[in-house]
């Protein structure tokens, strides 16, 4: 069964929780346009994210959700948050959503947690959760080390839960690799940034959309915390300075603010442009609604071309 089948979505389709971007007004716009929009709760404060959540839902009558990463310091008050506010979709990251589990399901909360090992999958699928989100080292921001060709078909092939992939994804035929891996539907970050709707800055969009296939660097490897974003001014000087061996403390100093210098202010040279490999196949800015018609359209096609070709 398709992800858009068990969510009532139109399709296959879960636009990532991109922290400082995801809004209630994006996730919506994403939810009205057929995929699943996804209000991001990193970066936000509980009552930011209860406005957001609010706020989606007076744009939208389609099912959307929440991704809380859970190193946020107060992870346990936007648990609670999603419970009262009556979010139908929780994604997860950045840590063990265990505690929040079984308030979830009684809430009637669908969990999916993004995971990249089998290891981690296993234990979700322990814990109850609906499903997971199997991300490859292709995607943007937090990257784990495994592929995505390489990780779903394990976790697909470790658990009994419906799994969605995610990492390197912009395209029908990606999609349709997806599906062949065993996936159930398909999560995107990257492509949705370079749409009209995306509310990052207009330069930050016009960066996707000029990257090349080799673009994209991982920064922080060495301080356990790698994350993938365009290669700039900042992100030469982080590896740099990682090559020294220099101190996480003065590390963390560069990239203090940087994601945000991106989004909202469009600086290209010290921001954090977070993105993934895929940026070197989006070449111009769509609506929401455009990307995903094309996306499905282009997997119908190459679905029948495959199968054209099988016989």
């Amino acid at each position: 069964m398709k992800i858009s089948e068990i969510l009532g979505i139109e399709y296959p389709f879960i636009q990532g929780g991109m922290a400082n971007i995801a809004t209630g007004e994006f996730a919506a716009a994403v939810s009205n346009a057929g995929g699943l929009g996804l209000i991001a709760a990193g970066g936000m404060s509980p009552d930011t994210l209860r406005g957001e959540i609010r706020k989606c839902r007076g744009l939208t009558d389609k099912p959307f959700g929440v991704n809380i990463m859970l190193m946020h310091p107060q992870a346990d008050e936007i648990a609670n948050i999603v419970i009262e506010e009556n979010v139908k979709v929780v994604t997860t990251g950045a840590g063990n959503p265990a505690a929040y589990i079984e308030g979830w399901k009684k809430a009637g909360i669908n969990i999916f947690p993004v995971v990249p090992s089998v290891g981690l999958a296993r234990r979700m699928e322990k814990y109850g959760v609906d499903g997971v989100i199997a991300e490859g080292t292709e995607s943007g921001g937090h990257v784990g080390e495994l592929t995505t060709m390489a990780l779903v078909p394990q976790v697909v092939g470790a658990v009994g839960i419906p799994v969605i992939a995610a990492g390197g994804i912009a395209s029908g035929k990606q999609i349709l690799a997806a599906s062949a891996l065993g996936a159930c539907g398909v999560q995107m970050g990257t492509v949705f940034l370079a749409s009209e709707e995306c509310p990052i800055h207009e330069n930050y969009k016009n960066a996707i959309v000029k990257a090349s296939d080799i673009d994209t660097v991982v920064t922080g490897r060495t301080t356990g915390a790698p994350v993938r974003v365009i290669k700039n001014q900042m992100a030469r000087e982080y590896i740099k300075m990682e090559s020294q061996a220099l101190p996480r403390d003065e590390l963390e100093k560069l990239t203090l603010g940087s994601l945000r210098r991106a989004v909202y202010d469009g600086d290209t040279k010290t921001g954090s442009l977070m993105a993934g490999q895929v940026c070197g196949m989006i070449t111009s800015i769509r609506p929401v609604r455009r990307i995903l018609e094309d996306l499905y359209s282009e997997y119908e096609e190459e679905l029948k071309r495959v199968e054209a070709d099988r016989l």
